[in-house]
């Protein structure tokens, strides 16, 4: 199968948690961290059965090998395949900024900006594929600098420092769905949490989901 992005994570804070991927026409998927690291894989057991969900992976049960003790020392150990799916890393010799980070998951290929760029995003994801990856920079406002800005043709905003404490650094909008959160005026339990938008959006082809 060909390899695609099919969902991005963010944290209640506005922070990117994970960034899946298809890898197994079972609804096996690898999540990765922005840095280009996996965090954690396996079959989704709710995948294309529940709209608005919290993902819950099981083991996958299929083929897994992995990069032996023969290999370069950047990712010897790492995962090698997961069912038909080959995962490529940066080698040694690549420079110590890219090293150890993930290079290719089946068909698409990863780069990241390098240690001369900007602070707010030096390490971090530049292309996926086609996709290309921005990030506020470090002069933006305090509670959003760094943060994802676009991946391809799709734009994240978020709300400001100078926003209500309980909202400030939040999601704002994803494309052209927009978040509401109940403000530090509202009951405690609410503070925070949404108040208007759906948590799971698909925009451009990517489910983007904003953790509560």
């Amino acid at each position: 199968m060909a390899q695609k992005i099919d969902k991005i994570t963010l944290n209640p804070d506005g922070t990117l948690s994970t960034i899946g991927f298809d890898v197994d026409n079972n609804n096996a998927i690898v999540n990765i961290s922005e840095t280009g690291s996996i965090i954690k894989w396996g079959v989704d057991l709710y995948k294309n059965v529940m709209e608005n969900y919290a993902e819950k992976l099981e083991n996958y049960v299929g083929r897994v090998e992995y990069y032996s003790t023969n290999d370069d020392a950047a990712f010897s150990g790492k995962i090698k395949y997961i069912g038909s799916t080959l995962i490529t890393y940066y080698a040694s010799y690549d420079g110590a900024e890219f090293k150890g980070k993930i290079k290719s998951i089946g068909s698409l290929n990863l780069e990241y900006f390098a240690a001369y760029n900007d602070v707010a995003t030096s390490g971090k994801l530049k292309t996926i594929g086609e996709n290309n990856v921005t990030y506020y920079p470090a002069y933006e406002n305090e509670a959003i600098r760094g943060k994802l800005k676009t991946i391809g043709n799709t734009t994240l905003v978020y709300y400001g420092s100078f926003d209500d404490k309980a909202i400030k650094g939040k999601v704002k909008s994803i494309g052209s769905a927009s978040f509401t959160y109940y403000s530090s005026f509202d009951r405690p339990e609410y503070q925070g949490r949404i108040k208007t938008g759906i948590q799971m959006q698909l925009i451009n082809g990517i489910k983007f989901y904003a953790k509560n």
